[in-house]
């Protein structure tokens, strides 16, 4: 133990690292204590090099100081160098300033023969309002892997929304020393990924809007002769885009002037019917009181008065398509065949109805480009997408995730976050993603923390800006043991995929060696591969060695196919049955509208897409404040939904807001900047 500036400081490493060489065979020691650059330097005229010239020594304070300002006492490191210890030139990325840079995906065209590495998920038990750990964890976890143990590592992780980043949840880089740095950067804008989702988002709410208008206002004849106008010689031209719409029409003529008036009609007018509307404007912040809003209200908008809402950006279905996207060619297709509601005959209208799924490419083809980021501990780490994990599947991209097993090839790991309860994010991840992306992980974690399980075993309720109580802060092994049945849920529905399942346990300052053991206990007798107690929070990748070590374990030692919960083919009711029957429900109901949606989407083709339940994550039933593993229960189908472009239906069990609200005391009361330094202060 050593002091630097009055603090105590350890340093926690199981071997030592070799740091990367100055031209001069100095070796230099990169390391911040609270905001001061400090610099230790030896004369070393070895020529061993680590296997990672990006690998920091981490110097742990404790008690932990708080995230932001852990995140601003390190130097991250030049993003080129991050890439470059990727095999990665300047010709497969685009800088964005000093620590951002996007990866182009002309990489997966020159790795394609390449084999892939490890793939692992990380997902949870049913967490509290506070969250469990699973972004603190998954970074850990590859600190552990790349900087302790050798291997190389990608992390794939969400971009957060500024939502709750200024709300009450606060960022999602990670936390303690397992973050995703720089911390502000990550937290905020990053490279522009969300803003070009909104742009595109609200370029096509603005398009359906202004096509109504011009229906209203003009004759076939005219209506046609603007959307096809005639050039300086004469002559007409269909737009690329619109041949979309006349080959969904059956209509196979390329020459605008050989259409009959019938066809005219049919080809101009698309009669959109603006009660079956479902396409909303979105922003990127938390706004109450855009839940509901009217538009069309201006004198030159001749009484086009309707209903809508705005959705948080993250919410929006190109968000979801950018997710799910294989490649650029299969996102524009995604794009332009995204529904925003139906005419008024009950067919489906799409982007590439209106015109625009081009132009929504051409907003997105910078965003489907992951971008790359490290950890405290120099490991890389890709972000990309972010959907809103309630609705669509709140995973990573599959472009990232193909990037990152191409780029750490055999005997290295792809370590990727679900969002929510495994029961939401691993569920979706696995018969979602997994499904349109072809890949298969052979790793399955599932963090818990003793906290979790005492609210789960009947312990007081826990609330977000209120302090805990003391049940959840002395020893309880009976209410450990009690909440467990969570956890063997989640542990035996996970391994029902064919993945070995670990269990990661979260550990707290207040946990004890006996309530540590209960769950460990627990774990192995529910059938998981291994649980193993991880301290990354306070210790960084030193921390996570452990887990590191059960996770290469448990990937070399699986053969079994990946299994999905329900077969494509099978209808949207017995798929979401499927789904219902995992949480422990003995039946669905399902409300008037629900059935009408469910014979639509059947009627107009959709019934073999996969299924994304929208449900609230704080309980396997429909209510949040059902605690533990409830079974029995009739779980509740309020409406359905779909998101045709990105590829998935959505039932809406109870009532699901993708709009949040700002709480009495936000986030944003704490964030500042030192206008000194420009370092940003109070981000969590």
């Amino acid at each position: 133990m050593s002091t630097q500036h009055g603090i105590y400081v350890h340093s926690f490493l199981s071997k030592p690292i070799v740091p990367r060489q100055t031209k001069t065979s100095t070796t230099v020691f990169r390391f911040r204590i609270r905001g001061s650059l400090c610099l230790t330097e030896t004369n070393n005229s070895s020529k061993t090099m680590s296997p990672s010239k990006t690998l920091r020594k981490v110097q742990v304070v404790s008690p932990v100081p708080a995230d932001i300002d852990i995140a601003n006492s390190v130097e991250p490191i030049h993003i080129s160098e991050i890439a470059n210890d990727l095999n990665l030139t300047p010709n497969h990325y685009d800088l964005y300033g000093k620590y951002k840079a996007k990866v182009l995906l002309s990489v997966l065209d020159e790795l394609k023969e390449s084999k892939d590495g490890y793939y692992v998920v990380v997902g949870g038990i049913t967490p509290t309002p506070l969250g469990e750990g699973k972004s603190t964890t998954t970074v850990g976890l590859c600190q552990a892997l790349g900087a302790y143990l050798d291997k190389k590592v990608v992390t794939c992780v969400r971009q957060p929304s500024q939502g709750p980043t200024f709300g009450i949840k606060g960022g999602a880089a990670g936390g303690g020393y397992s973050q995703v740095i720089p911390m502000d950067e990550f937290n905020l804008h990053l490279t522009g990924d969300i803003h070009a989702i909104t742009a595109a988002n609200n370029l096509l709410a603005a398009a359906i809007d202004t096509r109504m208008f011009h229906e209203s206002t003009q004759s076939d004849k005219a209506l046609f002769n603007r959307l096809c106008p005639p050039n300086k010689e004469g002559k007409r031209r269909f737009s690329d885009v619109m041949f979309s719409r006349l080959n969904k029409l059956g209509i196979s003529k390329t020459n605008p002037d050989d259409l009959t008036p019938e066809e005219v009609n049919k080809f101009a007018r698309l009669d959109i019917d603006q009660n079956a509307i479902t396409w909303r404007r979105v922003m990127d912040i938390n706004d109450r009181f855009l839940r509901k809003i009217t538009v069309g209200q201006g004198p030159d908008e001749k009484g086009m008065v309707r209903e809508t809402a705005f959705d948080i950006s993250v919410a929006s279905e190109i968000m979801a398509v950018l997710a799910l996207t294989t490649s650029l060619a299969d996102m524009r297709e995604r794009l332009g065949k995204m529904v925003i509601g139906n005419s008024k005959s009950g067919d489906p209208v799409t982007a590439d109805d209106l015109g625009v799924g081009g132009a929504l490419t051409v907003l997105m083809k910078d965003a489907i480009n992951p971008t790359l980021m490290q950890t405290l501990e120099g490991t890389p780490v890709l972000v990309h997408a972010g959907p809103f994990a309630n609705i669509a599947p709140g995973n990573s991209s599959i472009v990232a995730d193909r990037i990152a097993l191409k780029l750490v090839g055999p005997g290295g790991y792809v370590v990727t976050e679900a969002g929510f309860g495994a029961d939401i994010g691993t569920e979706k991840f696995m018969n979602i993603k997994c499904r349109y992306s072809g890949l298969k992980p052979q790793c399955a974690i599932i963090v818990a923390t003793i906290r979790a399980l005492k609210m789960h075993g009947g312990g007081p309720a826990v609330a977000a800006g209120k302090p805990l109580d003391h049940a959840y802060l002395t020893e309880n092994v009976a209410l450990v043991e009690a909440g467990c049945e969570n956890l063997a849920r989640h542990i035996a529905n996970t391994k029902a995929y064919g993945v070995n399942v670990l269990v990661a346990i979260n550990k707290f300052s207040t946990d004890t060696e006996a309530e540590l053991n209960a769950v460990r206990n627990a774990s192995l007798a529910a059938g998981a591969y291994d649980a193993v107690i991880s301290d990354h929070h306070a210790h960084g990748g030193r921390g996570a060695v452990d887990l590191g070590i059960a996770v290469q374990k448990a990937c070399e030692n699986v053969a079994q196919p990946l299994k999905f919960l329900y077969p494509l083919e099978a209808g949207i009711k017995e798929k979401i049955e499927a789904i219902a029957k995992s949480y422990g429900a003995s039946g669905v109901e399902y409300s008037e509208q629900a059935e009408k949606q469910i014979e639509m989407y059947t009627k107009q083709g959709f019934s073999g897409l996969p299924i994304c339940m929208a449900k609230t994550q704080y309980s396997f039933s429909d209510n949040a404040a059902v605690k533990g593993a409830p079974s029995g229960f009739i779980l509740p189908i309020r409406d359905v939904r779909a998101s045709i472009g990105a590829g998935f239906i959505y039932p809406l069990v109870g009532t699901m807001s993708t709009m949040p609200g700002l709480p009495t005391r936000p986030c944003f009361y704490d964030i500042d900047l030192d206008t000194t330094t420009g370092e940003v202060i109070g981000l969590s």
